[in-house]
Parts: C-alpha cells; structure tokens; sequence
C-alpha cells in the first residue's frame, strides 16, 4: 500500500479541509500524550463517513474512530493508520418532547446541558463525562449510579458492510463498560434517550452538586482519562491501588494521583511509555498484594 497516495484520496472523498496528517495524539486525548497519527479525517456527514470507512477497509488500511479521546493512550511511536472524528460535523442535539436525539460525535456534557435548558431531567450524571454519545454507548459510559442505559431508546449503527441498522436499547446488549459494539464493530450515527420533565432549578442543582463532588474527589487539574481501571467485581479499584501503597507511585511525569488512585495522572511531560509504565505497574503489584487483577479501562493503540 502506498500510504500517501491512499492518504491523498481519502482527501478527495472527505474534502481537503477535512483531512490532516501528522496530528499529535497529544492534541487528541485527554491524556495530553503520544506520538503523531498518521491521518486525521474528520468527515462532513453519515454519507462520507460510509465512503471513508469502506476505503480504509477496502485498502487494508487500519483505522481507529475517535471520539473526545478520553479513554484513549496512544503509543510514542504514534498510530500509523487512519483515526476519524465525528465530533467537529455529526455533534448535533436536539430534543422532541421527553426524548433527547444526539448524533454520534456529541459531547456527552453537551447533551447534559441540552437537557437543562429544555427542562429535562436524567442526564444530569453526563454533565461530567468528557466523552461523547458514541464512544459512550460503545462502553455505556456512566458516573454516580448512572448509566447511558438507563435512558436509551434506540441508536442508529453503520455496521462494517456499510448498512445503518436500528438497536434498541435491548440490542445493544449494554453492561457495566460493555455494548454488542465492540464485537460487531458498529458505529453510533444517532442515539435517542427518554429523559423525564423536570425543574430547571433541581437539574442545575444536582449538575452543580456532582461538578463539586468531582473537583474535590478527582485530580481535574492534572490530564488524565478518568478512571484509569475498571471496577473489579466486588471491589474498588481505587481502594485497592491505595491498600497496595501505591497512592502517589511515578515514573517520570506519569503516576498514581495522590487525590485518587484510581486515576493514573499527566502531571506534566509524561510520554506514552510511562503512562503506560505506570499502568502495568499499578496492575501487577495489586495482584501481588490482593489478587485482583486489574483491568485496564484506557483503550491503548499504536506503537510503544
């Protein structure tokens, strides 16, 4: 394959605005780290998003959809392959009556305030999460006792053969950080939740009460991709990282925040590689003092 050359078409498919190369995965996650990917396309609607996509599959070329990049470490070395955004074109929202519509690349946080300001009540937990409705349902993105699950009607999927299918919520088989998505590769074009009436008052209320909780609990100040483990069953990963004395532990400019364990923190310069140090780190002597096994939550792609 002659990578420019196929680089080179992708740009007459999606348009020359709309495709970069070299892109620093540094300006892509919210880990603030990584080398450079290859190709950034970002298309303009569903139609040249299907053209993309059966290009890069028809060349053989790899390709990663990215969303706001907030569970995602990419490799030093960076991804030599095609990443595509939804999040600059297919981010529209809107409501009609109780159901909140969003397209693939909307922020979750967006939706959040969608919500507030047509006094709609059940999405108040996203307000927090720094990802989008895509990425999302692909991992039924939650916080403080809630689900997207908890509100999906139904999404509208491009599957890999280039037809859009409806799941409902039902089909989509959500579980805790799990959806049907990440074993049939489809990708959220649109997805609708049935929120409920309420005050505007008691949502903002309750928005600014979890914004609270999160700036005293979480090191927001420093780049991160959230909880960095998933929960192990009957457990805490946080908890477990602090009871194994690894609060604070770094390699470099990457480590264990000393305000929560559970997250694995930029604290200035970290590369790709230490971040990932730190990971693998935290994972094994957990297991040498508990014997959990960690499982990481951050998606890791490209070269290390």
């Amino acid at each position: 394959m002659n990578t420019m050359s196929f680089f080179t078409d992708l740009a007459g498919i999606a348009g020359e605005a709309d495709v970069r190369f070299d892109v620093p995965a540094s300006a892509l996650t919210t880990f603030r780290a990584g080398g450079p990917v290859a190709c950034l396309v970002t298309p303009r609607d569903a139609d040249v998003l299907a053209s993309v996509l059966a290009a890069v599959r028809a060349e053989g070329c790899p390709y990663f959809l990215l969303g706001r990049g907030s569970n995602l470490l990419v490799g030093d070395g960076g991804y030599p392959g095609v990443m595509i955004s939804m999040r600059q074109h297919l981010s529209h929202v809107r409501t009609e009556g109780c159901v909140l519509h969003a397209e693939g690349g909307a922020m979750m946080s967006d939706c959040a305030k969608q919500a507030y300001a047509d006094s709609l009540a059940g999405f108040e937990f996203a307000s927090g999460i720094p990802g989008t409705i895509g990425g999302g349902l692909y991992m039924n993105a939650g916080a403080y006792g809630s689900e997207l699950s908890d509100s999906v009607l139904y999404a509208r999927v491009l599957m890999p053969d280039g037809e859009v299918r409806t799941f409902t919520g039902a089909m989509l088989g959500l579980s805790y950080r799990h959806s049907v998505l990440q074993e049939n590769g489809g990708i959220v074009l649109e997805a609708a939740f049935r929120l409920r009436p309420g005050k505007q008052e008691d949502i903002r209320a309750l928005m600014e009460d979890l914004a609270s909780r999160r700036r005293e609990k979480q090191p927001l100040e420093y780049a991160s991709a959230g909880s960095t483990f998933k929960r192990p069953a009957g457990y805490f990963a946080g908890k477990l990282i602090e009871e194994a004395g690894l609060k604070g532990f770094r390699i470099g400019d990457a480590g264990v925040s000393e305000k929560h364990a559970g997250f694995v923190v930029n604290y200035g310069h970290a590369s790709a590689r230490e971040i990932r140090a730190v990971m693998d780190h935290t994972a094994e002597a957990v297991y040498g003092h508990s014997g959990v096994m960690l499982e990481p939550e951050v998606r890791m792609i490209g070269v290390f």
